[in-house]
């Protein structure tokens, strides 16, 4: 079968030679849908934890169980999820996607309106939104490389990340104070609206996908994940930078479940200042979407990535230094090192990936990399909530943030520190074996794609 992507014409012959890829049309599109996405995702990033907390009086482990929920789809369907998703057109899957999850956060500010919001409708929530996030994120890594091409993939990463990274320093910050001025349920309202603004933007990119060949296979379901599944573990560096995901994720998602909490009942601060402090740090991930290009041109993109994930993660340890006043500058500091660490080693990883890894497979070794990775968030959430409300936050932002200091030594028991650069295919073939595209980890949040 084949199930290749096409436009009509290949994307680096129309791509215009001078003032970068926001010149051409429909990689501006993708970027402002992108954009608005993460902005909103953002917002509900602040949102949907002070909903929980000052509209429904939640504990820290039922905060914490709103990021699992959101994550542990990832769990359940994210192997089928990349097969099938090399099965079905891209642009349709992520349209479906898009209306899914503007529905569903639209129902969290009617129920409140109606006076029947609960917890469990929360985690309804955040579990179909997650479901729904599964297959965009997947089908996303698998469209890019009809929209940018081989070239252009660090500036296009590059540019969706820094999107990205500027959509949450507005959002948090816009999170904290419609919270306090209109009530924390109002900013559900924007995330919503992004799923559509995203949805219109797809609509209006004019390279279409190659209509699907329907033929006879030969291969069952779980032989194509089992194939998905033996390429990363037989490869040296995707097996290693997948273990290396799922274990800082798990410390970093087991931080960043229980920040909210921790800065408003521990360390005292109002809405409004915790909006704005989660928008500083991300000033970070500004600064290393911008950066990632030039580090690993300079360094070479293999050491460029250990620099960025070895060096950055120790800095995560200022971040329980926080205390009223001057204290905060701990959390903004850390976190904003933290993130510029995380966001640049994404560009120069989903650079690496979609330029490393067979086009037919390319689906299916993305979410198979995500089903370890992203696998482990829940865990990391849970894990976080159960030490909060057992010994204290201040002690669970200590022992998460000391094991994300650590999780960088993982990259350096592989092959990336014995070569400057990253590869542009396996060994065992000739040539590069397909195009670029990018992120994940679009990145709504700050993980590990």
């Amino acid at each position: 079968m084949s199930d290749t992507m096409t436009s009509q014409a290949p994307p680096d012959a129309t791509r215009p030679r001078r003032g970068g890829l926001l010149r051409d049309r429909d990689f501006r599109l993708l970027w402002i849908g992108e954009t608005a996405s993460s902005f909103g995702s953002t917002l509900t990033a602040v949102a949907l934890p002070l909903v929980a907390i000052t509209t429904l009086r939640a504990g820290t482990f039922v905060v914490a169980l709103l990021t699992a929920a959101a994550w542990v789809p990832w769990m359940l369907i994210g192997l089928p999820a990349g097969a099938w998703v090399d099965r079905l057109p891209r642009r349709p899957v992520m349209l479906i996607c898009d209306a899914v999850s503007l529905l569903a956060f639209l129902s969290v500010p009617v129920a409140a309106w109606w006076g029947v919001l609960t917890i469990g409708h929360l985690l309804a929530v955040a579990l179909l939104a997650g479901t729904a996030k599964v297959f965009f994120q997947t089908a996303y890594q698998v469209y890019m490389p009809a929209i940018v091409g081989t070239g252009d993939l660090r500036e296009g990463n590059a540019k969706l990340q820094g999107g990205e990274s500027a959509a949450q320093v507005a959002g948090p910050g816009a999170g904290g104070v419609m919270a306090q001025v209109f009530g924390a349920v109002s900013g559900l309202l924007i995330d919503a609206a992004s799923f559509l603004v995203s949805a219109f933007c797809l609509l209006a990119i004019r390279i279409r996908e190659a209509p699907v060949v329907r033929t006879r296979r030969s291969t069952t379901l779980r032989q194509e994940i089992g194939e998905g599944l033996r390429f990363v573990s037989r490869d040296p560096y995707l097996r290693v930078l997948t273990v290396f995901g799922a274990t800082s994720n798990l410390a970093l998602v087991g931080y960043q479940a229980i920040l909210v909490v921790f800065l408003v009942r521990e360390v005292g601060v109002s809405p409004g200042t915790v909006g704005g402090l989660i928008a500083a740090t991300s000033l970070g991930g500004v600064a290393g979407a911008a950066g990632a290009t030039w580090i690993a041109r300079r360094l070479g993109s293999a050491h460029a990535l250990l620099a960025c994930e070895v060096l950055a993660a120790p800095f995560g340890l200022l971040i329980p230094l926080a205390s009223p006043g001057a204290g905060l500058a701990f959390v903004v500091v850390g976190g904003l090192i933290v993130v510029a660490g995380v966001v640049a080693g994404n560009v120069i990883k989903s650079s690496f990936r979609q330029t490393y890894c067979p086009r037919h497979l390319m689906g299916r070794v993305s979410v198979s990399m995500q089903f370890v990775n992203y696998g482990t968030i829940p865990l990391g959430a849970l894990l976080g909530g159960a030490l909060g409300d057992s010994i204290g936050t201040r002690p669970s932002m200590w022992i998460m943030t000391g094991g994300l200091a650590l999780t960088g030594l993982v990259l350096l028991t592989g092959p990336l520190r014995r070569h400057r650069d990253l590869p542009t295919a396996p060994e065992a073939l000739e040539a590069p074996c397909s195009e670029p595209s990018t992120s994940g980890a679009t990145l709504r949040d700050v993980r590990r794609p």
